[in-house]
């Protein structure tokens, strides 16, 4: 892969733990302004972390009407309508959320590679488990008829927000009150039911952040630990001016409980 100036990019890597999407929402569309108006002087960003259960949908939320959303929510989930692409998909405990904040110039892709890049991600991630799972004419990650990993990006002066959610063992049964990314007749899966054996997010992490790095060719920040009690104002200072205040989590070491 060509990166400009024939340097690696260095990603700042925080996991948030736990987080409502509203939260997360608004730390993503600060970082993305401060990208914007800092193009040639900030890192770029990969926040990892888990939602509590909501249901998103993207730009074309108009499809989902008042009466469907209360019902939804009246399964003690969020709702939320979203900027990023894509149709209604849940986000819950169980499932390793990531959201790479960064210019695309750095690593010189469009759009369509960029997407194909975090396939490509998941798809060697899945290998290591032994699962052969590969693209389809649907965005995402599937093995077999089973969407594994949703994706929805969004794009703003080719800074990128948004991103992928990879179900390590995500409760399934959310899903099964909507029609996951607005694709019929398929379903959806996760690294527990396929295998048969909890895979946790937790086991999951060290190996996603090492075939992130293989595959956009970056180096990576240790990961940093962004505990929920941060406000939005100290998440943002943390990740934009890069101020170490919060835990180191080796590769070594056992994470947080996730």
């Amino acid at each position: 892969m060509h990166v400009i100036k024939g340097t690696s990019p260095l990603f700042q890597c925080f996991y948030l733990g736990k987080i409502k999407y509203l939260k997360a929402l608004k730390l993503q569309e600060t970082l993305v302004q401060w990208q914007t108006s800092h193009l040639n002087n900030c890192n770029p960003i990969l926040l990892l972390l888990q939602h509590y259960p909501v249901y998103t949908v993207g730009i074309r939320s108009s499809v989902y009407s008042k009466q469907e959303e209360n019902h939804l929510l009246s399964l003690g989930a969020d709702f939320v309508r979203t900027k990023r692409g894509g149709l209604i998909t849940f986000h819950g405990p169980g499932q390793l959320v990531a959201y790479p904040i960064f210019n695309l110039k750095i690593v010189d892709f469009g759009v369509r590679k960029y997407v194909e890049t975090l396939e490509e991600v998941i798809i060697n991630l899945s290998g290591r488990y032994g699962i052969q799972a590969e693209r389809s004419p649907h965005t995402g990650v599937w093995v077999g008829n089973n969407k594994l990993c949703a994706m929805g990006i969004n794009c703003q002066g080719r800074i990128t927000s948004h991103g992928l959610a990879l179900n390590c063992n995500t409760d399934m049964k959310w899903f099964s009150h909507i029609v996951a990314c607005g694709i019929h007749g398929k379903g959806v899966t996760s690294f527990t039911e396929i295998l048969q054996k909890p895979v946790t997010v937790k086991e999951v992490l060290p190996l996603f952040l090492d075939e992130f790095s293989r595959c956009f060719n970056c180096d990576m920040t240790p990961l940093r630990h962004l505990p929920e009690a941060f406000s939005l104002a100290d998440m943002y200072e943390e990740v934009s001016h890069n101020k170490p205040r919060s835990k180191l989590l080796s590769r070594q070491e056992s994470y947080e409980d996730m």
